[in-house]
């Protein structure tokens, strides 16, 4: 078990005024460790969010940073003057340095940013109102930084949307099953080699790039605790150049089904066809004036790949020894791609009545 983290220690590197008084976990995110802490300033507690980068999984933490600060600066300068623009997008405090992180002695990678209050995230869509408010706020995402002045945005995961690249990965943690753990996954290997052909489509399709979000789940949005309205996009770490099906994809993926994405109990994983409506009404009433006519028309395809590369990316961390996603219990890697190839069958049997909701839309 690792050590806990000195979070107070931590604190003391961040420009923040008045005394800190407690920190405790937060969040349910896979890659980095996230804090909240409370500081007494001038008799009122106030909240933000302290986060340790995994730098493991993000090589180059600078560059996230550099891209974070460009992207939060560039949203809240779109967004001055709207109602709780403060509360639209998040704001990272600077170090004692004037760096958007601070780096510890022991070669860690801190951020920290002003808590929102009056809001806050899901792991599971409740309401088709929910969803088609992710939907807007992740489509409205896309739309304010269409015109982020250049330079391209660093890569921050070089090639995370390239499906075929991630089904060559699994082919080599096949070959090399390094823990002994395929014949356990043996089904999900077949399914995934049985449905090898859809990986190459949207590569093919050369459709234009965007500034994409590119880890849309649904627990991605917080939800005003009043309205209910979509406010604020968080976990901006792979927000970087890609496809804005991407994006759309991985919130059918997210939030059409019921089921928990490590749900044992399959039966409960469908894709859920009013979530789904409510997904493209959402996320064309952001998107519509700017979509390619090419972008519309892979939208119900677009759910169904990643999907199944998420799928892929489960199969093959189970198979290498859950050495990226943070696991709870053994298997648990294993139980995550098999929802995913769950849902997959699912969008396939409802393909064709998508497809016409996604045309009358359109």
């Amino acid at each position: 078990m690792k050590e806990p983290h000195d979070i107070q220690l931590i604190s003391r590197q961040f420009q923040i005024p008045g005394e800190f008084v407690v920190a405790e976990p937060y969040g349910s995110g896979h890659i980095n460790d996230t804090y909240c802490a409370r500081y007494d300033q001038g008799g009122s507690q106030v909240r933000y969010i302290h986060q340790r980068i995994n730098h493991n999984v993000f090589k180059n933490p600078v560059a996230l940073m550099e891209n974070v600060r460009r992207i939060t600066g560039h949203l809240r300068q779109k967004l001055a003057g709207r109602p709780d623009a403060s509360r639209r997008t998040l704001t990272l405090v600077a170090s004692r340095e004037g760096q958007p992180f601070h780096r510890d002695e022991h070669g860690n990678y801190w951020r920290t940013y002003i808590f929102i209050e009056k809001a806050r995230t899901y792991d599971a869509v409740q309401t088709p109102q929910q969803a088609f408010e992710a939907a807007r706020a992740f489509g409205r995402f896309q739309q304010l930084l269409a015109d982020l002045p250049g330079p391209r945005l660093h890569e921050t995961i070089p090639d995370f949307h390239h499906t075929p690249k991630r089904f060559a990965a699994l082919e080599r943690a096949i070959t090399v099953d390094a823990c002994n753990r395929a014949a356990a996954a043996s089904a999900e290997i077949q399914f995934a080699l049985t449905h090898k052909a859809m990986t190459n489509v949207l590569i093919e399709a050369q459709l234009p790039e965007r500034i994409t979000h590119n880890d849309t789940k649904f627990n991605n949005v917080m939800l005003d605790d009043a309205t209910g309205e979509g406010i604020c996009v968080i976990d901006l770490d792979t927000t970087m150049p890609g496809l804005a099906l991407s994006d759309f994809g991985d919130q059918v993926r997210t939030t059409t089904s019921p089921a928990r994405e490590d749900e044992r109990d399959l039966s409960k994983v469908v894709m859920q066809f009013p979530m789904f409506e409510a997904l493209v009404r959402g996320y064309l009433s952001a998107t519509r004036e700017f979509l390619t006519p090419a972008e519309k028309q892979y939208l119900v395809f677009s759910g169904k790949l990643i999907t199944f590369e998420i799928g892929l990316r489960f199969l093959t961390d189970y198979l290498s020894g859950d050495t990226y996603f943070k696991v709870h219990r053994d298997g648990h890697n294993l139980d995550r791609c098999r929802t995913q190839f769950k849902l997959v069958e699912s969008i396939i049997q409802q393909e064709e009545k998508m497809h016409r909701l996604v045309e009358d839309l359109s």
